[in-house]
This record gives C-alpha cells, structure tokens and sequence, in this order.
C-alpha cells in the first residue's frame, strides 16, 4: 500500500517545488485533480522535479477529450516517467459537460466504458501488439499511420483507471478498468459490502481476478495530539464531508451506516447557504466513520488498520491543507507515509512467506 498526495490547481514553478519536498518527505506519489486547471503540464513538471514519485490523474475529465488525445498523454508520460504515470479517468457530473465543456455526456456509464476500452486500443496500437481498429457504439477509431504513431517505448503497458461510485460504473470498472478511484466519501462498510463486491462481479465477468484492479483511496485524515491541534482540518475535512454528503445520489453512504435522512438535511442546509449547519449535521460518530482522526504517532496504524488488504495507494486528502499552514508538518506527514508504506510491505512479505 503506498501513499500518495492530492494535489490541486497549482502554478508550474510551485508545483516542482511541492514535488522535490514531497519526494525528500517520503510520499509514494502524487494525484492531480482536475477543477479550474489541467493536470497534464503540472505533471510533467513534477515528475522533472522528483524522479521517484509516481504520478495519476485523480481525475482527468475523460468526455471532453477524444480517447486518442488521453491515450497519446498517457504514452508521453508513461515514457518520460519511466513507468510511472496512471491515467485516471471519471465523467464527472451532467451539467459540467454539457454546459461546461458542450460535450455529449449521456449515458455516461456505457459511455465512459466505450472510452476505456478506446484508450486501451489506442494505447495497444502504440505499442505494436495490433492495428487501430476501435468501433465502440461511442466512439471510432481505425486510422493511425506511422508518422502518426507516437515513439515506442518500453512503458506502454500503462494503466487505466476510473472513478466509480454506484453499482453500475463499479461493476463496469471491474470488468474493463485497471483501478477504481473511489470516491473521498466512504466507509469500510462501503468498500466491503458495496464497491468490492461489485468490483469482483464485474472482473468475473471478464475472467478476471480481483486482484487484477486495484482501489485508490483518497482518504481525510486528520491528525493532532490534541482536540485543539485537529480543529482546523477536522473543520475542513468535516465540511467536506458534508458538502459530498449533500449529492442525492449518495444518501446511501449514510443510510447503510444507520445514518438515515443525513443526505436530505444536508441538502436542504446547501440550498439554504449554510454551511456551518452542512457540517455540524456530521456528527462525531459519522465524522469516526468517514474519516481517519487520531495522534501523529497512531495515525499510521490507523489508516494501516483501515485500508490494508483494500487499498493499493492512499491518498491523503488534505495534507497539503495543512502544510500550507504549518509547513513544519510536512516532515510528520512524511514518516505517517513512509510508516504506511513499509507496514504494508511487511505484511505482504509474511503473507508470501506464510
């Protein structure tokens, strides 16, 4: 299990910067979403900067970039990274595409499978193994000259991720995607009784093995040796939890928990303007279930406790919060991931020795 960073819109000189810190700290990698600003330049900025990392996009927005431009990204990366570069995709929501970017958006399940799968033929044509020849019922892709193709490498076995949250787009996910992102807001009962099942029907289905994709979790974790110490971020990450909570499509998150009626009252809080009522509708109880909260020196165990055995990469949701107001952190921040880390490769190791 390695453990990544989050990373949001930053400038180029910034983010080689945050990238060369991050790398000395202990991180595995970095994930860049995507919101007011591309990943793809601050990508290849960092990777410049810090060798070592492995970089995702968690995610790209996959509709309003033809599968060959996201197929053609990823092979430049995969290759100037040595390997070490994950295309992650999601469809984001309606109104974004279609108002937003004046994409076609739905339906946006059978849609987004077409698109990994065009990828995937795109990437498979790059490196030699077959002709271009997707026909998907969304897209159609058959013409790729040699001046056309871009430079082989020995890289470009590159994988291919999604975000997925319902039943539909994670059972699609097993059976076509390399790695699910899943989504900030969940729970264990989440992972264990909703997503992996799913997950394992869809690889079934392609003669697959759940170990074939692996889970992506971007996790809130807030640690402080004292209630005073966690406020502010238990604050942000409270908030957002709540602003996620408030999706109708989501209520389940907090139904399943014994959490009934959660989703509705934070919606209602949102479209009223009230934010401080959003978040003190996450009680401490919920707030335990959503989110990994304790000392600096128990947190490690924590996520460890919480993840080993689900996740392949961790991904701390706001640490660069909260090293933007104590830079000193980073280096704490930095012996949870490398603990992390090195927990997980040891219990690997005894597995396989058992």
């Amino acid at each position: 299990m390695d453990f990544d960073v989050m990373v949001g819109p930053t400038s180029w000189s910034a983010v080689a910067d945050l990238a060369r810190q991050v790398e000395q700290a202990g991180f595995s990698g970095m994930v860049f979403t995507e919101t007011g600003q591309t990943p793809w330049m601050s990508i290849a900025t960092a990777a410049s900067a810090a060798p070592s990392l492995t970089f995702s996009t968690g995610i790209a927005v996959a509709f309003p970039v033809s599968p060959m431009i996201a197929a053609s990204l990823a092979w430049e990366l995969a290759g100037n990274t040595g390997g070490r570069f994950r295309l992650g995709l999601g469809s984001q929501v309606k109104a974004h595409i279609e108002r937003r970017y004046g994409m076609e958006y739905d339906p946006p399940g059978p849609r987004m499978r077409d698109y990994v799968l065009a990828v995937k033929d795109a990437l498979a044509a790059f490196r030699g193994e077959r002709k271009l020849a997707h026909e998907g019922p969304y897209y159609r892709m058959s013409l790729l000259p040699d001046q056309w193709r871009p430079p082989l490498h020995e890289h470009g076995d590159v994988k291919v991720d999604i975000s997925a949250v319902g039943p539909w787009m994670t059972t699609m996910a097993g059976e076509v995607a390399d790695g699910i992102h899943v989504h900030p807001l969940h729970s264990v009962h989440y992972l264990e009784n909703r997503l992996v099942p799913a997950v394992q029907e869809g690889a079934a289905r392609a003669g697959r093995d759940l170990s074939d994709i692996d889970l992506l979790i971007p996790v809130f974790i807030v640690p402080g040796d004292t209630p005073a110490e966690r406020e502010l971020l238990a604050r942000r990450a409270r908030t957002q939890i709540a602003f996620y909570g408030s999706t109708k499509n989501y209520a389940f998150q907090f139904d399943d928990l014994g959490f009934e009626g959660t989703s509705a009252r934070l919606n209602e809080r949102l479209k009223a303007g009230d934010p401080d009522g959003m978040a003190a509708t996450i009680t401490d109880e919920m707030f335990d279930l959503f989110a990994v909260v304790g000392p600096w020196d128990e947190i490690a165990d924590r996520v460890v406790d919480r993840y080993a055995g689900l996740a392949a990469r961790v991904i701390s949701y706001l640490t660069l919060d909260d090293v933007a107001r104590h830079p000193e952190h980073l280096s704490r921040w930095g012996e949870i991931a490398q603990a992390v880390h090195d927990a997980a490769a040891r219990s690997t190791a005894e597995q396989e020795s058992a």
